[in-house]
């Protein structure tokens, strides 16, 4: 048998010439691995190449099917045959390719639903000499068909990032919802190192691509907090990720292509969960306190309990400043001078201490946040800012306050419709500075220790008995 034999094809030329074997199997190499059956017609309508994907997919070998007349009698039902053969050969004198969907028969009986496409094959005169005709199972087809479609759709429509990420970790596609999240262009992120693209998460990021790249996905969505780099400035975003490898379904053993890397923006979301769950917690302190400061005999010691519950994940010191000379009603003239009442240790944490037994005034100099939150009557916030640590640490003493302090927050001390003095919240570089919230929980904490320390002076001037 020669070689075009054994590819599946007739060999109608005549006798080899030297050189036309190898072509013969080179042939026969080229239709053997393809991924759809192939066969070919003459211009009679007789079989001239059948490849093993068509003899997988219905059964029939080569050497079974090239040269028989058409697909009646054994690949098509008689009564079929006709039509089926009039809408392949009908390629021959049509332009371009015709997509037809038929019943084939299987060699043990059975039938499966193809889609073909068939061309017509000219010969050395540009006349149709016969008809090609590639095919695969329809559902394979609308399987393939499909995950185009889906992947069109994600990288035009979807409502979620998404990101094709290479092997060297670089975008190498972006959708357009990917590119709104990234203030960028769709093209403008491609190739860039994701050091470009974020400011801050970037080694989380790139960790959890390597990650997936060498293991495979992760079995849940991870949240990720980074800072993406826009036109507008520094943005801090919380992105819930989820990762798939993505492998070559050419090669023999998976080849990773890079990651596929799914996201949508939960910002508010989690800011909600966690501004929730700090206002929980919060209001938990704030009720044991309470229970606790029921307590106390001395409503002094009441009102460091107050001082020390509060401080329990808000900040890394406290002060307690009374008026000197007693509580002053608002719009009272007269200099505003502080006594220390009670302070947290400046070394080791512990309770609060009292510290106003010698009822010295406090050297805060003018303008001093605490100074101003007394005639105010309201809340002061201050920072040292972006300064060195030296520049920050001196900016602390300068106030009276412990070194490490670079943020702080004065609440006025009221009740009765009198001021009866200050309570200082300073934060360490570590943490943010105080915002509002800061400032509302605070004020509640300030409302509470007021009414102790007014107990204790209505205590102190209640005639003995």
């Amino acid at each position: 048998m020669s070689a075009s034999r054994r590819s599946g094809t007739t060999d109608e030329l005549g006798p080899e010439e030297p050189g036309e074997s190898g072509g013969s199997d080179l042939l026969a190499a080229l239709l053997d691995g393809m991924d759809a059956a192939l066969c070919a017609f003459d211009a009679d309508g007789v079989v001239t190449h059948w490849n093993r994907e068509a003899e997988r997919i219905l059964g029939w070998t080569a050497a079974e099917a090239v040269g028989r007349q058409g697909f009646a009698g054994w690949a098509v039902r008689t009564a079929d045959a006709e039509e089926v053969q009039a809408r392949l050969m009908s390629a021959m004198r049509a332009p371009g390719r015709q997509v037809h969907e038929f019943a084939l028969v299987t060699k043990d009986g059975g039938r499966v639903l193809v889609r073909t496409q068939s061309a017509a094959v000219r010969g050395p005169d540009g006349q149709p000499a016969g008809v090609y005709c590639a095919f695969s199972e329809v559902h394979a087809q609308i399987d393939l068909e499909r995950s185009i479609a889906l992947s069109e759709a994600l990288f035009e429509d979807a409502s979620w990032g998404v990101v094709l990420v290479d092997a060297d970790l670089r975008p190498a596609v972006v959708n357009a919802h990917a590119a709104r999240s990234l203030g960028l262009g769709r093209t403008s992120a491609l190739g860039r190192p994701l050091g470009e693209l974020l400011a801050q998460g970037v080694e989380e990021l790139e960790a959890a691509l390597t990650h997936v790249l060498a293991e495979g996905a992760p079995p849940a969505p991870a949240d990720l907090w980074v800072t993406v780099r826009t036109p507008e400035g520094d943005k801090r975003r919380c992105w819930r990720s989820g990762f798939v490898r993505l492998a070559s379904p050419l090669a023999e053993e998976p080849v990773p292509l890079g990651v596929g890397w799914l996201f949508e923006d939960v910002t508010e979301a989690k800011q909600g969960e966690q501004e929730a769950a700090l206002l929980r917690f919060r209001t938990n302190q704030l009720h044991r306190a309470a229970r606790a400061a029921a307590e106390c005999e001395d409503p002094v010691e009441a009102a460091t309990v107050h001082l020390d519950f509060a401080l329990a994940g808000y900040a890394d010191h406290a002060l307690v400043d009374r008026l000197a000379g007693g509580p002053r009603a608002e719009g009272e003239p007269g200099p505003v001078r502080l006594v220390r009442l009670a302070a947290t240790p400046a070394g080791a944490p512990g309770p609060s201490l009292l510290t106003g037994a010698a009822g010295l005034p406090v050297r805060y100099r003018e303008g001093h946040p605490a100074l101003r939150c007394v005639e105010r009557t309201g809340t002061v916030r201050a920072d040292a800012g972006p300064v060195p640590a030296e520049r920050a640490r001196e900016w602390a003493l300068e106030r009276q306050w412990p070194g490490d302090a670079v943020h702080a927050l004065c609440a006025v001390l009221r009740s009765r419709g009198r001021t009866l003095g200050v309570v200082t919240f300073l934060r360490g570089a570590g943490r943010s500075r105080f915002e509002r919230s800061d400032a509302a929980y605070a004020e509640d904490v300030a409302v509470r220790i007021a009414m102790a320390l007014d107990l204790a002076e209505a205590v102190r001037e209640r005639p003995a008995e």
